[in-house]
């Protein structure tokens, strides 16, 4: 017989299960950290989500490589389900289209994957990160930069004679200078 969570959710100090009765006289459990861990990655799939935070506040945000369980709060109760998400949005996204799918998201990956009724999915936007239009502006600056470095390299390296165009009049009668000939025919001296 499977053993219920306490009202606290807690129960010998490991995390709160879900379970879930079917038909046949079995049940499912499903730990917190399961439907977290799906809600999660259901909110970060969503252009326009720079991270989550764990709700205490913007120093506190978790870029979307990390933890995916930060920033989720998880309340089941029989077969429903109500989520917290703590959100940090791009800057220039809309924000409430964002919002809106992260909850689309987040109730069908739940929904699909565990067949748990999800009753809310409550969206806080904690801040915005300029993250991604500062590493396109650092982006376009670093590329002047460079062309900016490829010309004045270009210039430094070609000699004054080369800069200038020579027609095929100008040194017709004029011996090959000696770069030219140890290019040819490279003979050490004796």
């Amino acid at each position: 017989m499977a053993n219920k969570a306490t009202k606290n959710g807690k129960k010998d100090n490991l995390p709160t299960n879900v379970d879930v009765d079917i038909e046949n006289g079995g049940t499912i459990k499903y730990a917190d950290e399961v439907i977290a861990t799906i809600a999660g990655v259901a909110a970060n799939e969503i252009d326009g989500i720079a991270g989550m935070t764990t709700g205490g506040g913007f120093a506190d945000i978790i870029n979307r490589n990390r933890t995916v369980t930060r920033g989720v709060k998880v309340d089941v109760n029989g077969e429903e389900a109500g989520i917290e998400l703590y959100i940090v949005v791009e800057y220039g996204s809309p924000i409430q289209k964002v919002a809106s799918d992260v909850q689309e998201n987040v109730r069908k990956a739940i929904e699909t994957m565990t067949g748990l009724h999800v009753v809310n999915v409550d969206v806080h936007v904690q801040g915005v990160s300029f993250e991604k239009e500062k590493q396109a502006l650092e982006s376009g600056l670093e590329s002047a930069r460079l062309t900016s470095d490829d010309r004045q390299d270009q210039e430094e390296i070609l000699p004054e004679e080369e800069k200038e165009p020579v027609s095929e009049e100008d040194g017709a009668d004029e011996e090959p200078s000696e770069r030219t000939e140890d290019a040819i025919d490279p003979e050490p001296e004796a």
